[in-house]
C-alpha cells in the first residue's frame, strides 16, 4: 500500500525545569476524526533547528523565496565544507564531484558533519568524470547515467551545514554544490 498524504509536524518541548530528560512517554490522542493514521517517524534533538532529517518535500515544504544557491569548492584528499542555509529547515542537497586524477572505485565519499549519513561511489573515476548525488531527483549519475552508490542522498541541514568530502588520499577534485533554501508550510500552534 502506498500512501502519498503524508504530512509533517514539527514541535517544540519546553521543560520546566534545566534537567536531564531520562525518559519520554508519547500518548497520541485523536478524537473527532474517521480514517487511518499512521506515525512513521519520531525524532528529538536538542535544541531549536532541524537538523538531520531528508525529507520529502512534495507534501510539507515550501521554497523560501530565494534564488537557488550554488556554491563550488575543491578538496585535496578530504575536506569539510560549510554551507550557509539560512531556509528554515532541511533541503535537499545535490553535490558534483569532478576528480582532477584517476582514482579506484570506493575512494569517493561524502557524509554530514563528523562522517554521518554518508554516501560513497562504488565506481572507479577517471579525471574529468562528472559524478552527481543529487537529492532533488533522487539519482546518482556518472557523467550523466546512473552508476551504484552505497549510503545516503545528502541534505544540508537550517543555518550552518556541514559537509565532509572525502577522495582518494594526494588526490583532488572539484565540488560542486546546489540546494534552494527552504520552509515549513505549515505553521504549529
Amino acid at each position: 500500500m502506498r500512501i502519498n498524504n503524508f504530512i509533517r509536524f514539527s514541535e517544540d518541548i519546553k521543560l520546566k525545569t534545566d534537567k536531564r530528560v531520562v525518559s519520554v512517554t508519547i500518548m497520541p490522542m485523536i478524537t473527532d476524526c474517521g480514517g487511518s493514521i499512521y506515525f512513521t517517524d519520531i525524532q528529538f534533538q536538542e535544541g531549536d533547528k532541524l537538523t538531520g532529517y531528508a525529507q520529502h518535500t512534495t507534501t510539507m515544504l515550501m521554497k523560501s523565496g530565494n534564488a537557488p544557491r550554488y556554491q563550488n569548492g575543491v578538496v585535496r584528499g578530504g575536506e569539510t565544507l560549510v554551507l550557509f542555509n539560512t531556509g528554515g529547515t532541511s533541503a535537499g542537497l545535490d553535490i558534483y564531484i569532478y576528480p582532477k586524477q584517476a582514482m579506484a572505485a570506493d575512494s569517493i565519499e561524502v557524509s554530514q558533519g563528523m562522517g554521518s549519513h554518508k554516501a560513497k561511489f562504488t565506481a572507479a573515476a577517471s579525471a574529468g568524470d562528472e559524478f552527481a548525488l543529487k537529492a532533488s531527483t533522487r539519482e546518482c549519475l556518472r557523467n550523466g547515467n546512473p552508476t551504484p552508490k552505497k549510503g545516503f542522498f545528502q541534505y544540508t541541514a537550517a543555518y550552518d551545514s556541514k559537509h565532509r568530502v572525502k577522495v582518494e588520499a594526494k588526490k583532488s577534485a572539484r565540488v560542486y554544490l546546489e540546494y534552494t533554501e527552504i520552509n515549513e508550510s505549515g505553521v504549529m500552534q
